[in-house]
């Protein structure tokens, strides 16, 4: 990332009113509010919440690393990563224009011009997301950023991993979904290349928001970039709310096992967390399978050093064809060819209610059902 965030802590202007020199992520979400801040902090709304709840569990369904994160600590992390912006209020959750309903706006900038009229409606319609007076969403999302940070990510999903996809149908046009896919490929760009296809494959446009190692709110930069591209903490709060709103939820259930194993477990799902099923049962929301063939091969892993990578803080230390014998670049995924499949939903709220979510053999239960639904759809797709 080249841009630099705004050290001064003054709310950060609209995408139409910014002024020249400041950052493209806005505000800097470590300085301190000040008196322009908006009113509302949806981060004391949230620690008001956990007040009064009764039961304090550790997060589960989202990938971890090391000590999962409690709700009570996940509030502060994402404060002191900037996922929860101190100068945005809470808002309901808004109807998503279709895109005959959407004029493409203008290019603004010499890469947009490279942009069709549908891809740029796209992106104008992810603006529902905000309020009109807030430079970001509750979680830290701005469609200023996703839009500046678009024709990157376009480029990395026709030209260099070519993806192909099928099974949109199966995506929901509203409403609260969860979509849980096989993880891989060491970076997260399996994430990345599902969050665009669904947004180029929807209409109305879905965004979905992925939920991310909780270890990732601590890096700088990066940390702030996630979250100005959708991406959020997985705390159950977070999680909650996104469903409460009507969102599409990104998760890989293996979590950071996923994306570290060795070649010979490549396309064998690892042991899932359970918790996005609680939050499905919760929220009555149908949990779609999502295979992602392509990821196990971008980064092969030959050996992974655990010992050594949790005494640095990381998930993963990894020995690849590549890595560490060509440094940082080493590192970079093969330009293999990715194909995303949408199964079919998996919508157990037929015959259990959110009660069932206490049940912590029928959430077990559910959960390997969902394994297994993906490792099917996994399998028939390679």
């Amino acid at each position: 990332m080249s841009e630099s965030l705004d050290a001064t802590g003054r709310e950060p202007p609209s995408s139409k009113t910014r002024s020249p020199g400041r950052g493209v992520l806005g505000a800097d979400p470590f300085a301190d509010p000040t008196e322009t801040d908006l009113a509302f902090d949806p981060v004391e709304a949230l620690e008001a919440r956990q007040q009064t709840t009764a039961t304090r569990r550790p997060v589960e369904g989202a990938p971890s690393g090391g000590a999962p994160p409690t709700v009570e600590s996940g509030a502060e992390a994402a404060r002191q990563a900037g996922v929860v912006p101190k100068t945005v209020r809470r808002r309901a959750s808004a109807r998503t224009p279709r895109l005959r309903e959407i004029e493409p706006p203008d290019p603004a900038n010499v890469f947009e011009r490279f942009l069709s009229d549908d891809e740029r409606r796209r992106l104008a319609a992810l603006e529902h997301l905000v309020d009109e007076d807030a430079p970001y969403d509750a979680l830290g999302f701005s469609p200023q950023v996703a839009r500046t940070a678009f024709p990157f990510f376009y480029g990395l999903y026709r030209f260099y991993f070519r993806v192909e996809s099928e099974g949109h149908a199966q995506i929901p046009g509203r409403g609260p979904v969860i979509l849980a896919g096989n993880h891989g490929g060491l970076l997260p760009l399996d994430g990345a290349m599902t969050v665009l296809d669904v947004l180029l494959h929807t209409d109305p446009p879905r965004l979905p928001r992925a939920i991310v190692e909780h270890w990732a709110g601590t890096l700088p930069w990066v940390n702030v970039f996630y979250a100005r591209v959708g991406q959020v903490i997985g705390t159950r709060e977070n999680f909650a709310d996104l469903l409460d709103h009507g969102q599409l939820v990104l998760v890989y259930p293996e979590g950071v096992d996923g994306i570290r194993k060795p070649v010979s477990q490549r396309y064998r799902l690892q042991k899932f967390h359970m918790g996005f099923v609680e939050e499905a049962l919760r929220a009555r929301a149908p949990i779609i399978p999502v295979a992602t063939i392509g990821s196990d091969d971008q980064t092969p892993i030959l050996y992974d050093l655990k010992s050594i990578a949790r005494w640095l803080g990381l998930p993963a230390l990894p020995i690849t064809p590549t890595f560490p014998w060509f440094g940082p670049l080493g590192l970079l995924p093969y330009p293999v060819r990715y194909r995303i499949v949408y199964g079919e939903p998996l919508d157990f709220t037929e015959r259990h209610g959110p009660e069932d979510a206490k049940d912590p053999r029928l959430v077990r239960y559910l959960a390997n059902q969902v394994r297994r639904a993906l490792q099917r759809l996994v399998d028939r797709s390679r």
